[in-house]
């Protein structure tokens, strides 16, 4: 069994870092400001540590609001993406770089949308999985691996506000401090356990990532959506989420602040029968909530209109097998091969300390299961197990076992 990543600190305690090596620097705000980075991050040497900040939770849009970076020459820039809304000459600065960023995935979308999209990269919380750490936050494994502790107060702020207050940038500055540091203990910690090829073929994946497809029918996501029984209920709920994604978009808002799901399905389940009644509501008292309550009658008015024919489904058709705690009723032999193919993944993640997830992914398998390959052989499972998205590494190690566990089933 592969040996857990030891901690490379052996101080008493971890240090609070409250402030940057080099101080706050200034944001770069202006095209001259932007120029100067861009050269001196190109003549800089190294990785770069690469983060952005959005404001989830206040804007509609998944923008980023400020990207930082630092790099052994050049040091920390904080860059304002709305001043300087084109860093493609950046990108290009740093065309041969390695970037190294924190949940690369959450960050790539809203840094490609102002033209940076890295070549290769090294993603620190990733690497922390593969190496079966317990924690992989960016506080918790800059406290375990380096003997930092990192304060975390400004996580969920709202980035979007300008100026940004100076205690903001101070955060924003030290979650790009320590990232090369941690890029260099986890390269090593993968090269000990034999996990760097694993690591390689994951990074070169997040790479190539593209923006994934919609979800379809996204309206469904609704909390309290399991409370709305008839398709016309159904119907009245999905006027009232398109209402108010279109008020959400144009105002660059998030939907939650625009109307909350709970008074989606409030407003549903009481069907107010004007615009009177439904302004009686709780939620929709509020001055902010009313001043579209002629908008969220049309809305309940027009779905009450709908011909039958024009109904959402109740249960409509899955996107992939069903859930899989219905699989016992609607097909046993199903659902004892998920229980195989998971039993035996579970096994092989826990002899390379890995998450299950990240050892395979678990739409992969409960695919397989669903409908597995004919005939059943470890090369057609590895073929399955590629068209889901895996990775060589993963297919090396699961195909077989899986395709016996399978087969053991099927026989």
């Amino acid at each position: 069994m592969t040996e857990a990543v030891e901690g490379t600190n052996d101080v008493p305690g971890p240090v609070l870092l409250t402030e940057p090596r080099d101080g706050v620097p200034p944001v770069v705000d202006s095209s001259q400001a932007l120029a100067d980075a861009i050269a001196a991050f190109a003549a800089a040497t190294g990785p770069v540590a690469v983060d952005a900040e959005r404001a989830s939770g206040y804007r509609y849009s998944q923008r980023a609001y400020l990207v930082q970076l630092r790099r052994a020459g050049a040091g920390t820039a904080l860059i304002d993406p709305i001043a300087c809304p084109d860093l493609g000459a950046l990108d290009a600065a740093l065309i041969d770089t390695e970037w190294v960023l924190h949940a690369a995935s959450q960050d790539l979308p809203c840094l490609a949308e102002i033209g940076m999209r890295p070549v290769k990269l090294f993603d620190t919380e990733l690497a922390g999985r593969l190496l079966g750490l317990e924690r992989v936050g960016l506080a918790a494994i800059a406290e375990s691996l380096l003997g930092y502790r990192l304060e975390k107060g400004h996580s969920a702020a709202d980035w979007s506000t300008r100026p940004l207050p100076e205690p903001w940038l101070r955060y924003a500055a030290l979650d790009v401090e320590l990232l090369i540091d941690l890029r260099d203990v986890l390269a090593a910690e993968l090269d000990r356990q034999g996990k760097r090829n694993w690591a390689d073929e994951e990074f070169a994946a997040l790479t190539a990532l593209r923006t994934p497809p919609g979800r379809r029918d996204p309206w469904r996501r609704l909390s309290g959506i399991h409370r709305l029984r008839s398709p016309r209920q159904l119907a009245a709920a999905r006027a009232l989420w398109e209402t108010r994604d279109q008020i959400a978009r144009a105002r660059d808002l998030a939907p939650g602040r625009v109307l909350p799901d709970t008074a989606i399905v409030d407003a549903v389940l009481a069907a107010p029968d004007s615009e009177e009644s439904l302004a009686k509501l709780p939620v929709f008292r509020g001055r902010a909530t009313r001043r579209y309550a002629r908008a969220w009658y049309t809305a309940l008015a027009t779905a009450a209109a709908l011909p039958d024919d024009a109904l959402p489904a109740t249960n409509p058709p899955a996107e992939g097998p069903p859930a899989a705690h219905r699989w016992a009723e609607r097909d046993p032999a199903a659902a004892n091969r998920l229980a195989a193919a998971r039993g035996t993944v579970r096994a092989i993640a826990a002899t390379y300390l890995l998450p299950t997830e990240n050892l395979i992914a678990p739409d992969a398998i409960r695919r397989l299961a669903w409908s597995p390959p004919k005939p059943l052989t470890p090369d057609s499972v590895a073929d399955a197990l590629r068209g889901h998205g895996a990775r060589p590494w993963q297919v090396a190690l699961v195909a077989e076992p899986v395709a016996a566990a399978l087969d053991a089933v099927v026989t």
